[in-house]
């Protein structure tokens, strides 16, 4: 970088300009703690004004001016605001879906300045065995990753068995190498330190995807060409932040933690660790593993607000198309309008010599209806009737004749109706095997097929001791 790459930086960069900030102590102190220290994600503004409150409070008690006047004078909501204006950029300022109230977290730029600060302190023990060992070990996974000879992939799989091997026969013979005081808490240090920079990453991955999001709405809101164009674009851009090399990273990163057996495994490890006595343990990385999962899940969240962002255009694009074509109607009424009182520009051929017409007084005039008397009492009846003909008819229950069907055929097959009439025998006579033919219920329907035959027996419904055929079409009754 030259002289004029790092004077863009000192003035444009949100970090930089945080370091030289009048009030950078408080900033650093209160987002660095409530955010970082804590892993929390975004929050309602009056919650962390709440919290800011409480530290302004214990300042201007424990930090008193020479004027007596208090050191922070603002109102914790003012030093919020000031934080997420666009020339400082240390705080995101957002209303979230469904929420009418501010939300605020902290920026990428505020994580690494907050990183940077935090690594000029002091520290009494500075291990680099572990790191030493780390790089060693990334290179071999490099080299060997990369190389695509079988027989020097063998041979290096070979060496790593016959070290393995050399290490359960030493512990067989009772020689167990432990690792010193030393070595744990050099490991333990790399450890916090690598874990702490997982989570400055997330916010980070988070960001670029938020950039993404924030790069799809303004070509939504400015794009007034072909739908299809736009949604390749989008969907392109989002593939390729999918599949970049950081999108992949953090997908296989986001299925370990998916991992049911691998995060108990990470547990158990975190667990023991902690337990130690000769490390001085740090009490978020007993449970750093749930941060992370935290923090994945956030960035989760803004990849779906993307697709979200989607299908809403979709909807709009639809509404916008619905309108066109109302507006192309009334613009055909109103030419319409316009021409009704100009002879046409063009004649019509017809192959009839003459067009029949229908003219109004043709039809005939409105004739009132004779008005009918009735008598429905009648005193004096001319002959007998026996009224018990009235009860004789015959009702077929198409409920109980698709329950037969269903009972013997399971979904998605079919069978004969003669199949059906065997199993459950004709009881109404025709009427029920026209009741069959007339079923069209959700789950069954009735096929016939005229060029096939088929005969169904049954007894009359009158006469017991008598048997009946029917001759019909071959019937196929379906379960979908």
């Amino acid at each position: 970088m030259d002289f004029d790459a790092f004077g863009s930086l000192w003035e444009r960069h949100p970090a930089w300009r945080l370091l030289r900030a009048h009030n950078s102590p408080l900033i650093l102190a209160f987002l660095g703690n409530f955010f970082v220290e804590g892993n929390r994600g975004a929050t309602s503004a009056s919650d962390l004004a709440t919290a800011l409150d409480d530290l302004l409070y214990d300042l201007n008690i424990a930090v008193p001016t020479e004027d007596g006047q208090a050191r922070f004078p603002k109102e914790p909501r003012a030093y919020l605001e000031d934080w997420s204006a666009t020339e400082a950029g240390f705080l995101r300022r957002f209303y979230p879906p469904g929420d009418d109230e501010v939300h605020y977290e902290v920026t990428p730029a505020f994580e690494k300045a907050y990183a940077f600060v935090v690594s000029l302190q002091g520290r009494s023990f500075v291990g680099t065995e572990s790191r030493l060992h780390t790089v060693v070990e990334l290179l071999r996974q490099i080299v060997h990753g990369t190389e695509a000879d079988p027989e020097i992939r063998l041979a290096e799989l070979r060496r790593r068995r016959a070290e393995i091997d050399a290490e359960i026969a030493a512990v067989e013979s009772g020689d167990v190498a432990v690792l010193d005081s030393t070595g744990v808490r050099d490991r333990y240090q790399q450890l916090a330190s690598t874990a702490r920079d997982l989570l400055s990453d997330f916010r980070e991955v988070e960001d670029n995807f938020r950039l993404l999001d924030r790069t799809a709405r303004e070509k939504i809101a400015s794009w007034d060409g072909p739908k299809g164009e736009l949604l390749a674009e989008l969907v392109g851009s989002r593939s390729e932040i999918a599949g970049s090399d950081q999108g992949r990273s953090f997908q296989s990163f986001y299925e370990f933690l998916l991992s049911d057996a691998r995060q108990t495994e990470l547990s158990d490890l975190l667990a023991k660790v902690s337990s130690l006595d000769i490390v001085d343990a740090d009490r978020r990385i007993r449970g750093i593993h749930h941060d992370w999962s935290e923090a994945a899940d956030r960035t989760q969240r803004t990849v779906r607000q993307i697709s979200e962002q989607l299908r809403q255009f979709l909807d709009d694009q639809v509404w916008l198309e619905n309108r066109r074509v109302l507006d192309l109607v009334r613009s055909v009424e109103s030419t319409a309008l316009e021409i009704r009182g100009e002879e046409p520009g063009f004649g019509l051929e017809v192959d009839q010599p003459g067009i029949e017409i229908s003219l109004p007084f043709e039809r005939p005039l409105y004739q009132q209806p004779a008005v009918v008397t009735v008598e429905s009492r009648v005193d004096d009846a001319t002959e007998q009737v026996d009224a018990d003909l009235l009860f004789t008819q015959t009702f077929v229950d198409q409920a109980r004749l698709a329950a037969n069907i269903r009972n013997i055929l399971p979904e998605r097959s079919s069978a004969l109706l003669s199949d059906v009439v065997t199993m459950y025998p004709i009881e109404q006579g025709a009427a029920e095997i026209v009741g069959y033919l007339a079923l069209g219920d959700d789950d069954v329907s009735v096929d016939i097929d005229d060029t096939d035959e088929m005969l169904l027996e049954y007894p009359d419904p009158d006469d017991p001791d008598t048997t009946k055929r029917a001759r019909l079409p071959r019937v196929t009754v379906r379960r979908r």
